[in-house]
């Protein structure tokens, strides 16, 4: 059914397009294509060609594409943000409006350059574009972390602030991308989840490559996938699987049931650790001494 809904939420959108395609001079036909059709709206608004091919570039391209779309209707003469906002939140109803109502009309080019912004608006703009680029850095580029444990204390101290490249093993995407912007998994004060579920990618890494022995690496903590929902008591501090040790399963899911919640890849606790063994490797602590292969 899902399916069904987005498919029929697609095809009202390339219906607008092809209204708006009409109206603007263009053979409407080409509103129906694929990236053809923003190639299509880039010349007719005579902006630069590298607009077209931003788009391809994984995640932000679609953040291109939108700003295409809402460079469109400001050819439709509507610069208001509450327009923009229709443009990015209901394409599927506001461009069939744009497309086929009869007090909607191309404006033009020399509507968009006699344009003027307020100061507020502005501001906003500036807002909007300054999260967006500081979202796609920190999820695809490199993200600051600070050492919360003395796990690492030969290498890293309490407190210690550092950047993490992404880069490093490939770009992960995100599992849940609809989430509040510089939040991890719990919003500050109201101690409420930051992301929701109703898009769920799997789990995919661009240009993945292998952890090597002795790399230091930023990881999600595997067992924190299941947590009791419980701040008071455990919050993060203690695994839903260190209480079925303590008192039974059956124990835990009687007294915790309703609060117990699993938590999607990126979003389970970042912790950091040292890489002393790989696949093939032969582990052995002696004495508190690691042995890697036989070699301390």
């Amino acid at each position: 059914m899902g399916w069904i809904v987005l498919i029929v939420l697609i095809v009202a959108t390339f219906i607008g397009l092809y209204g708006m395609f009409k109206k603007a001079g263009m053979e409407p036909w080409k509103a129906l294509i694929p990236y053809y059709n923003t190639w299509c709206m880039i010349e007719k608004m005579q902006l630069k060609k590298f607009w077209f091919f931003l788009q391809f570039i994984p995640i932000a391209g679609f953040f291109i594409t939108i700003w295409i779309l809402i460079k469109f209707v400001e050819h439709f003469g509507r610069f208001s943000l509450l327009h923009h906002a229709a443009v990015v939140l209901i394409p599927f109803i506001y461009l069939p409006y744009m497309g086929f109502s009869k007090s909607e009309r191309y404006a033009g080019k020399d509507v968009v350059r006699n344009y003027k912004k307020g100061t507020i608006r502005e501001w906003v703009d500036a807002a909007v574009f300054a999260i967006v680029a500081a979202t796609l850095i920190r999820t695809f580029i490199f993200e600051a972390y600070t050492i919360p444990t003395p796990s690492m204390e030969k290498t890293l101290l309490v407190n210690d602030f550092l950047f993490v490249s992404k880069f490093s093993y490939g770009p992960r995407i995100p599992n849940t991308p609809l989430a509040m912007p510089f939040v991890h998994h719990t919003m500050p004060i109201t101690n409420s989840q930051s992301y929701s579920e109703l898009i769920h990618i799997p789990y995919t890494r661009w240009f993945a490559s292998p952890v090597k022995r002795d790399d230091v690496v930023v990881f999600n903590f595997p067992v924190n996938d299941t947590l009791i929902n419980d701040e008071v008591n455990f919050g993060s501090r203690v695994t839903y699987y260190q209480v079925v040790r303590e008192i039974g399963r059956e124990a835990t899911w009687n007294r915790f049931g309703e609060i117990i919640k699993t938590r999607p890849v990126d979003k389970r606790e970042n912790f950091i650790k040292r890489c002393v063994a790989i696949a093939g490797d032969t582990l052995r602590i002696v004495n508190g001494v690691v042995y890697t292969n036989s070699t301390q």
